[in-house]
Formats: C-alpha cells, sequence, structure tokens
C-alpha cells in the first residue's frame, strides 16, 4: 500500500501495514498506533538546468522489506508522524509537546531514535572477541615426525572420535574434557597437558582458512593462535597456505574458475528479465545467495505454496500478537512476496524512453529484501545467523526441519522429500545381516572420477598445468572431468565398508559392509552431488566436474527388498562395555551402559549425531521421545538445545519419580494430557507395548512404580493388542503430523514410482561451501529460468551439468 504507510503500536512497538492495522486492534485491543509516512521528494530536471523537487508517496514498510534503492542524490525525503486512536481513528500531529503526556512524548522520541534491528544482526556486535594467547609467540613444537591426516582421526587413549583436540606441541590427538564445547570426552587432552604442560591445542574439525578453534589449558580458556598456519603446518597440515589477495578471491579461485562462474551465471549472453508472479528476485543481505537460492526453489513447489501462500489469510488471522517470530507468518510473507507479483514488474514505457533519451539505465527496484525471514530463521543458529556464506544443503535440511516443527493445516509440506531408507549391514566373516531403516530427505551421490570419460585430456591438462606453474605463465584453458550419470548411480548402490564393525554373530569386531536402497520413495526427490571433499594436504577442494544430470530419472532398480530368503539376521546382542579406572570416567560409561539396557535406539542417535548435535544431547533425545526415531528426536532437539544441561549426560530417575525437568519440558511442547515420554520409554524398554505403558501410566498419575505393579495385576492386557487405542493417543499428540499416513507408528511418507522428471537445480560457484555464490535454475511454464539473486530472465543454456543440488518430481504412473 504504497498511501498508507507503516503504523507502529505503541505497546508492543510493532509495525503493520493499513491493511492489517484493523486486525491487529481487533485482536489485541491496542488503540494508540504511531503513524509513520515517508513523501520521496525526487529531484527532475527543470527548464535552467537545475533539479526541481518532484513529490511522491513511499511506503516505509516497502522501503524496510524490497529492493528500493532511494539512499541516492536523485532523492530527498519529508518524513510525516501522526498519533492514530482507535476505533474513532483520531490523529494527532507530532511533534505535539503541549498535548500529550510526557509517557508519550519519551516513547515516541525513542522510537524515532532506536536503532534499525536489522543493523544489529551484524557478527561483529554478538561474536567474542578472542586474545592471543602468550604462548603462542615462543611455542616450542617437537621435532617428532608426527603428521596428521585430513580424517580419520581417533583419540590415541580411547576410542572417541569425537571433541578431539590436537596437541600443538607434540603432535597428540585426544579427546577433550568432560563436556567442554558441548560434548562429552574423557579428559585425556587436559591429563596431557598435566603431564606435560604443552599449552595449546586446537581442534580437529574446525580448521579451515580463515582459522580454527584454539584453547590454551594454562590460560583456561578460547585464544587465538597469530602463530596457527605454522604450527599446523609443522604436522602436515598446510589448509591455511591458501592467501587472500587484494581483491577477496583465493589465489585458486581466480583461476581456472573463471570459467565456471561465467558458465553458471550464463555471462555474456543477453538474457531477457522476466516479470510477474513466480518471477520476482530476492536481494543478496552480503553472502545470502544460498538462502535465496533455496527459498525460489521451495516456492517452487505447489505443495508449499498452498501450505503458506495459499493458507496466507488464515495464517495471518490466527498469527500470534509477535509475527515476527512466527515461521509460518514469515513463511506466508516471503511465499506472498516472490508469487505474488507485486514486487516484478515491468518498467513502464515512459521510464524507458526517458533512460534512452538520458543514455543512462537505472536498475529497477523489483524484488524483495527477506530481511525479517533471515533474522528469525537463523536465530539461535551459530552460522545462519552470521553473515558468512553457508552450504545450501545445510541451509535446506534446517529449513525442513523448522516446518515439521511448525505444522500448517493438516498437511505437512515436507511431506513432499521425506523417504525411509533401508540399510543392509552384513558381516563379512559370518554373512549374517542385520536390516534397519531410516529418515531422509536428500539422496547424496557420490562422485565416480575414477569413470571419467576424457581421461587423457585430463592428463594433457595436468601436465599444461604444472608447466605453466612452474614457468609462471597464465594456466591453459580449464579442461573438466566428464563423469556419467550412471557411473555416479552405480557408486551409490554399491557396499561401502563399516569402520569398527562390531559382529554380534562373533561378538568381536570384524569386517562389515553396508548397502543402502530407497525403502520408499518421495514425491519430490532432492539429489545432492558430493563434490566437496579434503585433499591429503589438508586443502579443501571442489571436484569441478561435468556430470550429464538426466532430464528423466528412473531409479526403481533401487527399490529395497528386505530380508531375502536365505539370508540369516545377525543377533541382536549389544557389543560389551569396557569400564576404565577413572572414577569420572566410569560414572559415564555405566550412564552409556544403562542407556543401552533401555534400548535406545542408537542407529537414530548417530543420526543426529553426524548432523553435529552433541552425542549425549542425541541420547537423551532418542529417550525422550520413546525410540520413535530421528525426525521426533531432532524436534526435542531443537526446543531444548539452550537449556544449560543440554549435552550432559542422561540422568534416569528413580522408579517412583514421576519424570525429570526433561521430559516434563518435552510434554510441555507437544503432549496434552499425556505421560512424559521418559517414563513411557522405560516401560517399552522391559518389554511392554507403547500402548500398555501409556494406558498403565494415565491409571496410576505417571508414576512409574505404580505403573508396573499396574501392568503385572492386568495381565490379561499386556496379551491384547489395542491399536485403537494406541491410535488415539497418538493423535492427541501434537507431534501427530510426523507419523505414517496408514495409521501406524513411524514418518509420514508419499510412496509411489520411481520415475522422476527434472524441474530445479541450485549451482554452486567457487572452491569452497564457505564461500562462493549461489544460483537456481527452475523449469516454469516449459522454459528454464535463472534466478541469481535479484536477476530474474530466461535461462539460455541452463548448466545442468555443473549444478549442485537437483530437484526432480515424480511422474504419475
Amino acid at each position: 500500500d504504497s498511501e498508507g504507510g507503516l503504523y507502529v503500536c505503541m505497546n508492543t512497538f510493532l509495525g503493520f501495514g493499513r491493511e492489517h492495522i484493523e486486525r491487529h486492534y481487533r485482536k489485541t485491543g491496542q488503540c494508540v498506533y504511531l503513524h509513520l509516512k515517508r513523501h520521496v521528494i525526487e529531484k527532475v530536471p527543470g527548464a535552467s538546468g537545475g533539479a526541481l523537487p518532484k513529490r511522491r508517496n513511499a511506503n516505509l514498510f516497502l522501503d524496510l522489506e524490497t529492493n528500493s534503492d532511494l539512499n541516492s542524490d536523485d532523492f530527498e525525503y519529508e518524513d510525516e508522524a501522526k498519533l492514530v486512536l482507535f476505533p474513532d481513528h483520531y490523529e494527532i500531529s507530532l511533534p505535539n509537546i503541549e498535548e500529550l503526556p510526557a509517557l508519550v512524548t519519551i516513547a515516541c522520541d525513542a522510537l524515532f531514535s532506536a536503532k534499525s534491528p536489522y543493523r544489529k544482526q551484524e557478527p561483529d556486535s554478538w561474536e567474542e572477541e578472542l586474545q592471543a594467547s602468550k604462548h603462542a609467540k615462543t611455542l616450542v613444537q617437537l621435532d617428532n615426525g608426527v603428521r596428521i591426516p585430513p580424517s580419520g582421526w581417533k583419540c590415541s587413549k580411547c576410542d572417541l572420535r569425537e571433541n578431539l583436540w590436537l596437541n600443538l606441541t607434540d603432535g597428540s590427538v585426544l579427546c577433550g574434557k568432560w563436556f567442554f564445547d558441548g560434548s562429552g570426552g574423557n579428559g585425556h587432552a587436559v591429563e596431557h597437558y598435566k603431564e606435560t604442560g604443552y599449552p595449546l591445542a586446537v581442534k580437529l574439525g574446525t580448521i579451515t582458512p580463515d582459522g580454527a578453534d584454539v584453547y590454551s589449558f594454562d590460560e583456561e580458556e578460547p585464544v587465538l593462535d597469530p602463530h596457527i598456519a605454522k604450527h599446523l603446518a609443522h604436522y602436515g597440515i598446510d589448509m591455511l597456505q591458501m592467501q587472500v589477495t587484494e581483491n577477496g578471491l583465493r589465489d585458486n579461485d581466480i583461476k581456472p574458475r573463471v570459467s565456471e562462474w561465467e558458465v553458471i551465471q550464463e555471462a555474456g549472453m543477453k538474457l531477457k528479465p522476466m516479470y510477474g508472479p513466480g518471477y520476482t528476485g530476492m536481494k543478496n543481505l552480503g553472502n545470502s545467495c544460498y538462502l535465496n537460492a533455496v527459498m525460489q526453489a521451495i516456492f517452487s513447489i505447489p505443495e508449499f505454496q498452498r501450505a503458506y501462500v495459499g493458507n496466507l489469510p488464515r495464517i495471518f488471522d490466527y498469527s500470534p500478537l509477535d509475527p515476527t517470530q512466527d515461521f509460518n507468518t514469515q513463511m506466508a510473507k516471503l511465499g506472498h512476496g516472490l508469487l505474488s507479483g507485486q514486487y516484478s514488474k515491468p518498467p513502464m514505457k515512459s521510464e524507458l524512453i526517458e533512460q534512452v533519451m538520458k543514455e543512462e539505465h537505472k536498475p529497477q527496484h523489483n524484488g524483495i529484501s527477506p530481511r525479517m525471514f533471515k533474522a528469525f530463521i537463523s536465530k539461535g543458529h551459530p552460522e545462519f545467523s552470521s553473515n558468512r556464506q553457508q552450504d545450501a544443503q545445510e541451509f535446506f535440511l534446517h529449513l525442513i526441519n523448522l516446518v515439521e516443527r511448525n505444522p500448517v493445516g493438516s498437511e505437512n509440506p515436507s511431506d513432499v522429500f521425506r523417504f525411509l531408507v533401508e540399510e543392509r549391514t552384513q558381516c563379512c566373516q559370518s554373512r549374517k545381516v542385520r536390516y534397519t531403516e531410516r529418515v531422509d530427505y536428500i539422496m547424496q551421490l557420490p562422485i565416480a572420477m575414477e569413470a571419467a570419460t576424457n581421461k587423457d585430456e585430463l592428463i594433457a591438462y595436468e601436465l599444461k598445468r604444472r608447466e605453466a606453474e612452474a614457468a609462471r605463465r597464465p594456466p591453459p584453458e580449464l579442461v573438466r572431468a566428464k563423469i556419467p550419470f550412471s557411473a555416479c548411480l552405480q557408486a551409490f548402490s554399491e557396499p561401502n565398508n563399516v569402520e569398527d564393525f562390531w559382529s554380534s554373530a562373533l561378538q568381536a569386531k570384524s569386517a562389515g559392509v553396508k548397502t543402502s536402497r530407497f525403502a520408499s520413495f518421495p514425491e519430490y526427490l532432492v539429489v545432492q552431488i558430493k563434490k566437496f571433499t579434503f585433499g591429503l594436504d589438508w586443502i579443501p577442494k571442489k571436484l569441478d566436474v561435468s556430470i550429464d544430470m538426466p532430464d528423466f530419472l528412473d531409479i526403481s532398480h533401487l527399490r529395497a527388498r528386505g530380508l531375502q530368503p536365505g539370508e540369516e539376521e545377525l543377533p541382536d546382542i549389544a557389543p560389551p562395555i569396557i569400564i576404565p579406572d577413572d572414577p569420572k570416567v566410569r560414572l559415564l560409561y555405566f550412564r552409556r551402559s544403562f542407556l543401552v539396557a533401555l534400548d535406545i535406539d542408537e542407529s537414530s542417535v548417530m543420526q543426529l549425531a553426524e548432523m553435529g548435535f552433541p552425542l549425549e544431547a542425541c541420547r537423551k533425545a532418542v529417550y525422550y521421545t520413546g525410540n520413535l526415531g530421528a525426525e521426533v528426536a531432532f524436534n526435542w532437539i531443537i526446543a531444548h538445545m539452550e537449556e544449560p544441561d543440554f549435552a550432559e549426560p542422561l540422568a534416569i530417575p528413580a522408579f517412583g519419580e514421576v519424570a525429570s525437568s526433561g521430559a516434563a519440558a518435552f510434554g510441555a511442547v507437544g503432549l496434552d494430557n499425556q505421560p512424559p515420554e521418559e517414563t513411557v520409554a522405560i516401560i517399552i524398554s522391559m518389554g511392554f507395548q507403547r500402548n500398555l505403558a501409556i494406558q498403565a501410566l494415565k491409571a496410576t498419575n505417571s508414576n512409574l512404580e505404580r505403573a508396573l505393579e499396574w501392568i503385572f495385576s492386568h495381565p490379561e492386557l499386556e496379551e491384547e493388542s489395542e491399536p485403537a487405542l494406541d491410535m488415539m493417543n497418538m493423535e492427541n499428540n501434537a507431534n501427530a503430523n510426523v507419523l505414517a499416513e496408514t495409521g501406524s507408528e513411524g514418518p509420514r511418507i508419499k510412496d509411489g514410482s520411481g520415475r522422476y522428471e527434472l524441474f530445479g537445480f541450485i549451482s554452486h560457484m567457487g572452491t569452497s561451501t564457505m564461500s562462493g555464490h549461489y544460483v537456481c535454475h527452475l523449469k516454469k511454464e516449459g522454459r528454464w529460468v535463472i534466478y541469481n539473486d535479484l536477476r530474474v530472465c530466461a535461462s539460455e543454456r541452463p548448466p545442468k551439468d555443473l549444478g549442485y543440488i537437483y530437484f526432480y518430481h515424480r511422474i504419475p504412473s
């Protein structure tokens, strides 16, 4: 509404457009609003060559949320402010010290001088400034020949493979102290410092070209190591030798990556701009192109369009008092901006003629700026809340998790991506097998470099490149490896070795292999090409390859078959637990072994741990949610990750206790009139059915000890199966959106045929997911369209062979 301006509630300080202010008044009863209106005065040439003012209205809300660049010398502003009293719309012009109470005047002045919340998002305002360690300059490093590989680390004193620290003096790799950095460890790194006095250690897995996480045991705090590159190079890690040039690009970003940037962005071609609904660009807020690319792809899917834009009036009507903190409101607002066409209009003829006459080109003020959406969706996330570049695949999963946690209506749009993976693990010695299922949203496809069809060209190119580098000549024209898609699909289906596999058939460690198949096919298949890896020299590199991605894909042959005739299952026996001598460590192992005895789903735990969450928090999440799967456990993690004891080991309550704070909090999130999941899980672990456990706890006011007595006093119920009762309880569960539509417990899936058609892909330019640029191509109305932040044009040569993430939709059978 270009005439309406912005209304700010003087009680909540939330801003609304004219079309929503009446609804807010009826909903809250707040009757005092500050009405802000900005008049833009555009300078136009006068007869004598001077600038004459041309007055027009501007929408303050539009200035904040669209790409209106009115900060040039061609514009001046006149701001108008009034107090509006509802319901009579009585207006009081400001300033008006004589008629208004002092408190109201002070509130108005504070609002006028308030700093924009978007400026507060700068990372420098909240990131803690680390100090250089006093040991960094004089650190002594032993010449003991130690070389650290780029992966496969393990604590040299125990079997832990997480929270590992490299001592910079002697190269020892040891686990962190108890729950330092949010993860449980056995404290071997601290013990090593006490024994040797070697003060500095770097956390493995945090080393990037920009630095690493360094901890000083002597100073007892995280520190900076100005000489980190030299200290890491001592152990063969020359990852930080990539220097930054004056133009901000790393040396290996300049050549031979230029062609990649040109091809993906279709540079040098006259691309026709596209306007109208579904052709709206998004402003880059500073390395936010990953968000722009993902959201363009998401809102090209009809299920997301219906869920948020189709339900926009209902979402706005039922939004909370603070809609800036409501996920569904922000999604609906963003979707409306992208699909309405209001922010994607072609320039007027008069404007084009004026530009031709002046021989100048002014950019059109089209597109939206997703500031409020980014601020909300990244809140509390250490990476997405920064202004650094991020991985589009990680953001996609982050978004899907938020969609899962915030259901809108009866249908969850993220159901279209969800599928089940069957994992078959086989002991190579006994030949026995184990079948498990897990939920996934992305098919990760490995690159079969050995299957390149132009190996001779690649060898010749590499020789020329080295000769040019030695002679300091410009590099030769880039030659990309051409990889058949069929080879990548074959690599996906082949068995993989399982590290540290413990065979329950042999009661010992053995060689094991694992294969993955689709237990169900999703409605929309997302395929990620695994382009990013580490070289032997620790330098992260991107496999610059060309893959002939098909427009039509058939993966029906990857359908899971389950246990086959003649196959024998591995016994369901847990591996033995070795109890250390240290009392603290022994306590940790006792707790972990008790969790195993409680039949915690370790596959779900590992799924969550692979996402980067602390292991103990993952165990608690699976335990508190009654082994309902990684998806439900993930919701528990998101709801509890701010709690101070989030990463501490699970404290099992006594049988007479009702529930711990963790279980109570989980119930507060979404379980109404339901027994705490913690106590339900304990009863289930004893071999009783879930419906019987819930029935017993409800009959005994959730007292575990009395519930067990109740079960033993009703043996006839134990033999009965009551799926109706179980389903009734599940329907009361606020997390029922993740249950199967068939009525059985488990994730809701939309299975069908395995035949798909390509409709979109996201491409990445640069050498790392932490740098570079993302662009999205989508097929709309029969033709390909490129979405490059604000620029939306008809694509002439869509680079389908250079994509990073591909989107396929199922072909109706």
